[in-house]
């Protein structure tokens, strides 16, 4: 309560004192991290359905151990809602998809039906429609088990594999995640297996069962296509169609990363594996022992058993790098050298898919994971390089260089509109998302107003805000914002999220504080902020207008709308003061953030990320910056 009070009065030096060491705790925090190899990694935790695939990836495998399943399903059953279901984020509503998913697992992990904790499950998914209302990809797990008919699950020949980079729904159209994740799944649609389980779940359906009914022209005609595709699998062309498998399989194989994971990211990994069992690969094959094997650096075991669904050191350590500087390290400092000199070693310098849509542009880009060569993504190479630019090395030819090529990659995946996605220049087609398949997340990769903002305030630093990607950019960008003046975030949740990235964008490319966006998004955050000093949004803002700029303070979110405010010259006005007194209050004795709510964005409204570094980076950039 004596700093809370202290920092009522800004101008107080308690108030100072209180906010600089609340820098210097959080700085040391950061520090004691970081790995002697120079990076950092949080955990990137998400929800039990990775956890649920896991083990059932490893019953069709035939690799299942009692004590890791016994670890999982304790995990499982710890992520419980008191209502029987299962949530996407920390606070959010049951989803059924999710629920079905956990109470197969635990199924599997032998909890009986009748027990208290499953009868409460399965009431849940009753209410919410059962199986037969669930997406599709949870469907596919229950086919591969003799829960669900294949004839039931939407058509996806191998055939597409076939098709060419130019040609309508080929595999280059759908984004990188969804691309490795279809690929893999053609394969095992073409082989429909089925391993029957000793139990079934008819307490979880609720017929008759009839295919939704899409509200498009488009929608409707390719339900029709599904049928004669449907068709089609029941005899396919067999040349045809062995020669689209063995295609497909040499594609799965040839993008398997050096960690044995298929771009560092559960959904194409876990499919890759099975596509490839079916194929013949034994499990001491080596693509498949290098597969497996991967798996296990993404468990997390703490009593219990979780699994990451992906993980982050090149973007951790990048962010790390810009908030340390932020808390006042020195340039030079061996923290910052050693985590430059790791960045440097990450630079990819091989072709990817991306080359598929620029196929004259040389590489020079930074993927978010440790081995991901084959997807470098725009959002890490721009973080990258401001961190770089934040450090004194000893080898500045050699960051010149470095950001010399990520400059010239970055420019040239500028899509045709001026903005910048993550993956891909130009993966913006409309057909793909009227599939019947494609039901759960982001298949595609448009530009973002995140992504675009962190490539602006990259040239800005470069100066090159002056050239002509830079100023298609902040068109791009300008165009962009919400009516109510802030912008959607494609990454983060949300408009927090977005904002807070857009605005210092805009400033260091020398948009006039004053000039009427800036004063809008500003006048948006001030209307957003907490009674309590801070900032928070919920998941379901992305399906919920009523939710945006609407939830409990937490430090990442608070940060991010105090890193616009100090942008826009409002870093010392009073909701500026209001939301470091509430970072300072908040701090730990440790001196990190406790921050259970999922404030990243894997796909909006389908799947969230509780990036656990979030709590400590982005509060330290913001009190570095405006707590000053």
């Amino acid at each position: 309560m004596e700093i809370t009070e202290a920092l009522r009065h800004a101008d107080s030096p308690k108030a100072a004192e209180a906010t600089e060491q609340a820098l210097l705790r959080g700085r040391e925090h950061l520090l004691s991290l970081q790995d002697e190899a120079g990076w950092w990694r949080g955990e990137l935790e998400t929800n039990v359905t990775m956890d649920a695939e896991d083990l059932l990836l490893r019953e069709f495998l035939g690799i299942r151990e009692p004590e890791s399943t016994r670890r999982a399903a304790d995990w499982i059953r710890s992520q419980q809602r008191g209502d029987g279901s299962w949530a996407q984020f920390r606070g959010g509503p049951g989803n059924l998809s999710t629920s079905v998913e956990a109470y197969f697992a635990l199924r599997l992990a032998g909890d009986p039906s009748d027990a208290a904790h499953m009868r409460a499950a399965g009431a849940f998914v009753r209410e919410a429609g059962g199986i037969e209302k669930t997406r599709v990809f949870t469907r596919i797990w229950l086919a591969l088990f003799g829960a669900w008919p294949w004839d039931r699950v939407p058509a996806l020949p191998a055939e597409l594999i076939l098709l060419p980079p130019w040609f309508p729904l080929n595999a280059y159209d759908f984004a990188c995640w969804a691309r490795q994740t279809i690929v893999a799944l053609s394969v095992v649609f073409s082989y429909r297996p089925c391993r029957r389980l000793p139990f079934e779940l008819p307490e979880l359906h609720l017929p008759p069962w009839s295919p939704p009914t899409p509200a498009s022209l488009a929608g409707r005609g390719f339900i029709a296509l599904d049928r004669a595709l449907h068709l089609y699998q029941r005899r396919p062309l067999r040349r045809v169609r062995e020669h689209a498998l063995a295609r497909a399989e040499r594609w799965i194989v040839d993008r398997q990363e050096g960690d044995g994971s298929w771009g560092g990211i559960q959904p194409p990994w876990v499919y890759s594996l099975i596509a490839l069992s079916l194929r013949g690969y034994p499990l001491d094959h080596p693509v498949m022992r290098r597969g497996i094997e991967g798996l296990e650096g993404f468990v997390v075991e703490d009593g219990t058993r979780r699994v990451e669904a992906c993980q982050s050191p090149v973007w951790d350590t990048a962010l790390a790098v810009v908030a340390l500087s932020d808390a006042g390290l020195p340039a030079d400092d061996d923290a910052m050298v050693r985590a430059a000199d790791w960045l440097l070693d990450e630079q990819v310098m091989g072709r990817g898919d991306w080359a598929i849509r620029r196929p004259d542009l040389s590489p020079g880009g930074w993927a978010f994971e440790f081995a991901n060569v084959n997807y470098p993504d725009i959002d890490d190479t721009a973080e990258v390089v401001l961190a770089l630019r934040r450090v004194q090395h000893p080898d500045p030819e050699r960051v010149r260089v470095a950001i010399e090529r990520a400059t010239a990659w970055l420019e040239g995946m500028q899509s045709s509109d001026g903005g910048w996605a993550a993956f891909d220049a130009d993966n913006c087609s409309r057909l793909v998302g009227e599939l019947p398949f494609c039901d759960f997340g982001e298949v595609t990769d448009p530009p973002s107003a995140d992504v675009t903002a962190h490539i602006l305030e990259m040239l800005a630093a470069l100066h090159r805000s002056g050239a002509e990607p830079a100023r298609r950019g902040l068109e791009w960008l300008l165009a962009a914002q919400e009516k109510d003046g802030s912008w959607l975030g494609r990454w983060g949740v949300n408009h927090v999220y977005g904002t807070g990235a857009a605005v210092p964008a805009l400033i260091a490319a020398g948009v006039d504080p004053a000039a009427a966006p800036v004063r809008r998004a500003v006048r948006w955050l001030e209307r957003r902020q907490n009674p309590d000093g801070g900032w928070g949004e919920d998941g379901r803002s992305y399906d919920d207008p009523g939710w945006i700029g609407r939830g409990q303070s937490t430090a990442s979110q608070t940060a991010w709308a105090l890193l616009a405010l100090d942008a826009a010259g409002e870093g010392s006005a009073a909701a500026a003061r209001r939301g470091v007194e509430w970072l300072v209050a908040a701090q730990r004795d440790d001196g990190s953030w406790d921050e259970p709510q999922h404030t990243g964005t894997g796909f909006p409204g389908d799947f969230y990320i509780n990036y656990h570094l979030y709590r400590l980076v982005f509060p330290l950039m913001a009190l570095g910056r405006c707590g000053r």
